[in-house]
């Protein structure tokens, strides 16, 4: 009997599935889910240049990618067991930059640099679809993608608008396609999902200025960054 007793303990124990984190996440009746996202950034421009540029005493334009910190709030919402729909609005503090270089005008081999170095806290709105893959232990691994909306805050601001005039201007709304990949890590008390992401934008935020040489030669600006995001849901 006792032999008998430990192989039916045996045989139950081996059924305990390996994956409860999961399990009590993943097969509850809650279908909506909120939480907190801190991530790092780098940021900077793709530009075409204009038909002015060969004309132009110009030797060469440059984007710097400068990095940045952006702060989020999650409501993810289940469609089904695979798909997720994400609403994670929030603030992105970023530099960004353009780096125009020309003959030095004191004559000989050397150069000058000017750097339009643009300050920015951004408002973010994207809208997000996830797919996730089935389950292994207290894992799951996924795909993402969609589109955001971007407004710059502080693109109102005096020394902006002051600047405004002799600066490469750019546009304070943004438009842009995200896609990226990442884990969800399972938790007893939350779901931890570390995430890397690549962002490009949809449309042109040059600002043209026709009394600015810097501003001719440039023809569009599209931004990009990518982005480290650790979620943190329950």
């Amino acid at each position: 009997m006792a032999v008998i007793g430990l192989t039916m303990a045996a045989s139950a124990f081996s059924q305990v599935p390996s994956s409860t984190n999961l399990n009590y996440w993943d097969f509850r009746s809650k279908q909506f889910y909120f939480g907190l996202t801190i991530g790092l950034h780098s940021t900077g421009y793709i530009h075409n240049k204009s038909s002015e540029f060969a004309n132009s005493g110009i030797l060469s334009i440059s984007s710097g990618n400068s990095p940045g910190l952006n702060v989020n709030i999650i409501t993810n919402l289940k469609i089904g067991q695979y798909f997720d729909f994400r609403f994670i609005p929030g603030f992105a503090f970023s530099e960004r930059s353009l780096l125009v270089e020309r003959p030095s005008l004191m004559g000989g081999p050397m150069t000058e640099t000017t750097n339009f170095r643009t300050e920015s806290v951004f408002l973010e709105v994207p809208l997000l679809l996830r797919f996730k893959s089935d389950p292994y232990k207290d894992k799951r691994f996924f795909v993402i993608g969609g589109l955001k909306y971007s407004y710059d805050v502080s693109s109102t601001s005096a020394t902006r608008q002051m600047d405004a005039e002799r600066i490469i201007n750019i546009a304070p709304h943004d438009f842009q396609f995200e896609v990226g990949a990442g884990v969800q890590l399972f938790f007893p008390f939350f779901i931890f999902s570390p995430e890397l992401k690549f962002s490009r934008g949809l449309n042109n935020i040059h600002i043209f200025n026709g009394a600015l040489e810097d501003s001719r030669v440039i023809d569009q600006i599209i931004s990009r960054a990518f982005t480290i995001s650790l979620h943190f849901e329950g």
